[in-house]
């Protein structure tokens, strides 16, 4: 399956919206439209992953690397609309913590009793 981005600016947002599977063939191409993003101070980037349907390491990588860049270029980046499976990997490699990604159940484990 092939994968696709499409970009729509609104009010210093730029909104993202990728579908399709990211993993060795296609990411080139992601890798290629986000390299061409340009970061302004203060620019919020949210790129809404809710149709990938797969992503393996290398497309963890091209987000990581892209997720550097707009810090470094003063700009911020949030991930939405996560599949449960999206969400665990990035849980599982640790990038939940370092990245800001909304997901639509924050579950407040001390404030529940468990």
């Amino acid at each position: 399956m092939d994968m696709a981005i499409h970009f729509k600016e609104l009010d210093n947002k730029l909104y993202g919206f990728i579908e399709g599977e990211i993993d060795t063939f296609t990411a080139s191409g992601l890798r290629e439209e986000l390299e061409a993003v340009k970061i302004t101070q203060g620019l919020e980037i949210v790129l809404n992953l809710s149709k990938v349907n797969y992503m393996d390491s290398t497309g963890l990588g091209i987000f990581v690397a892209f997720y550097k860049r707009t810090l470094r270029e003063n700009g911020k980046v949030k991930l939405v609309g996560l599949s449960n499976r999206l969400q665990r990997l990035f849980e599982i490699t640790g990038l939940s913590d370092l990245m800001d990604i909304e997901t639509d159940k924050k579950v407040d484990y001390e404030n529940e009793g468990i």
